[in-house]
């Protein structure tokens, strides 16, 4: 690729920061950034915990058993991760990732009683869009220590619920956002994420509410719903010429309350533009 997928420039913010941002709308839980020992990382939301993987070049078993450990420690410790017993792990590179997905593949997991729900998309299994329960840890540390270091070995040891395009998408919400799957989409090649940054950003809405509706320039100030194209929170602003600034807040679907102009939008989301002042 030339130079590390996390810092590849998407929208204006980077292919990590969507993938943490797109994680933490879908699940409960903290998201745990696995990086290379002295990795540099592009900027994150504060909250993001990143942990280094302790065996650089064992491949996605290693990448797994550290991101798993870390929610498990985290558990152990009173933490944001004590009531996860499953994690949604990803790659990088899947500028497409839809939270309706994170969620239809978490939900499998206790739906089926599985310790893996493993998507069947597009042609081919996708373990790095799936779900793992984080009891999982020591069996994928066992693995990666015995340099067993494909998913398939850690399927073996556990049961195991695949899901295929039909499948995945009995979910509605998913069928109608993200019908073609796309969220399993990754860009391995300069060619692949060259096409990926030439499609259209995701079709949202935006609502502009209170003051921020009355300062704001022409057909927005009457604050009805506006069809855009934006894969952030800034873009959603600057496509109705609103200054996104320390007076403005985001509500995302009307309840996820962001400041952060790089939190990244999905097909069919909802952003309501509100006043962050008190009063306003």
């Amino acid at each position: 690729m030339g130079t590390p997928k996390a810092a590849l420039e998407w929208h204006g913010s980077t292919l990590l920061r969507r993938t943490v941002g797109i994680l933490a709308r879908a699940a409960d839980g903290p998201v745990v950034v696995v990086r290379a020992a002295g990795q540099e990382l592009p900027d994150l939301p504060p909250n993001t915990v990143v942990v280094d993987d302790p065996r650089e070049g064992k491949g996605p078993v290693q990448g797994i058993a550290a991101g798993l450990a870390a929610l498990a420690a985290l558990a152990g410790l009173g933490g944001p991760g004590g009531q996860a017993e499953a994690a949604f792990v990803s790659s990088t590179d899947m500028p497409f990732l839809h939270p309706a997905f994170v969620r239809r593949v978490l939900r499998a997991v206790a739906d089926d009683g599985a310790d893996v729900a493993l998507p069947v998309a597009r042609g081919y299994p996708q373990p790095l869009a799936a779900a793992y329960r984080v009891s999982l840890a020591e069996t994928a540390e066992r693995l990666a220590k015995e340099d067993r270091l494909r998913p398939a070995f850690l399927f073996e040891q556990c049961v195991v619920t695949r899901l295929d395009e039909a499948a995945l998408k009995t979910d509605p919400v998913l069928a109608a956002l993200d019908p073609e799957l796309d969220s399993v989409i990754n860009v391995n090649e300069p060619a692949d994420y060259a096409a990926a940054r030439a499609r259209p950003a995701p079709e949202v809405t935006v609502r502009l509410f209170g003051a921020v509706a009355r300062s704001a320039p022409g057909a927005a100030r009457q604050g009805g719903p506006q069809a855009i194209r934006a894969a952030t929170v800034q873009e959603a602003a600057s496509a109705v010429d609103l200054a996104f600034d320390r007076h403005v807040a985001a509500a995302l679907n009307g309840d996820q309350i962001t400041r952060d102009g790089t939190t990244p939008l999905a097909a069919g989301d909802t952003v309501f533009f509100i006043s962050a002042d008190a009063g306003g």
